[in-house]
């Protein structure tokens, strides 16, 4: 890989990019979330600490029978 083409994967970088925060990657992570939450029958004004909870329950909920 040249100089020119490592610097140009450098700027498009995912942790560049998420740090930049371009509106339609916002407007996608939304969508993500809210059909994320929809999937788990949880509400879309939920806490965070309540979502954990939620979430942590599904999880153990599945844990295979020792």
């Amino acid at each position: 890989m040249n100089a020119d083409a490592a610097g140009e994967w450098k700027r498009r970088a995912l942790t560049n990019l998420y740090n930049e925060r371009p509106s339609w990657l916002v407007h996608l992570h939304q969508q993500l979330d809210r059909a994320v939450l929809d999937a788990y029958g949880l509400p879309n004004d939920i806490s965070d600490d309540t979502l954990l909870a939620a979430l942590l329950n599904v999880n153990l909920s599945r844990e295979p029978a020792k």
